[in-house]
């Protein structure tokens, strides 16, 4: 002990005292775990891009779907619209009856034209099948 105080002053360590710890032996397996880890991360990255790839194109038929709704839509605001029509004009039901069924009142002149036959080909083209 020293006359100081009894505290006592650890050793100075050189290069000499520390020594490195022995390395481990090397496992075996380790080239194995390596090769299997970088599989598998190759197989989530292929499995993310698949996933992305069908995400896009599920948003690309949905956009397609919402712009057939919306010429859907406007085809049922015409026909609305046109049953409107239909509902609170008489004349216009009269003029489809006449035209598309073709009904006439009462008093009418109807004139019936003959159908045109077709027209013969010419002499010594042939017949079409």
């Amino acid at each position: 002990m020293s006359a100081a105080g009894g505290a006592r002053t650890p050793p100075a360590l050189s290069i000499a005292t520390v020594t490195a710890e022995p390395t481990p032996e090397r496992n075996p397996l380790r080239p194995f775990v390596g090769i299997t880890l970088g599989l598998l991360l190759l197989l989530l990255v292929a499995g993310g891009m698949k996933s992305y790839s069908d995400l896009r194109q599920a948003r690309q038929r949905v956009a397609e779907l919402e712009q057939e709704i919306g010429v859907a839509k406007e085809r049922i605001e015409t026909l609305e619209r046109f049953i409107r029509r239909l509902e609170t004009d008489p004349n216009i039901l009269e003029r489809l009856a006449r035209e598309e069924l073709g009904l006439v009142e009462p008093g009418d002149v109807v004139i019936v034209l003959p159908e045109e036959p077709a027209p013969e080909p010419p002499a010594g083209e042939p017949l079409a099948p």
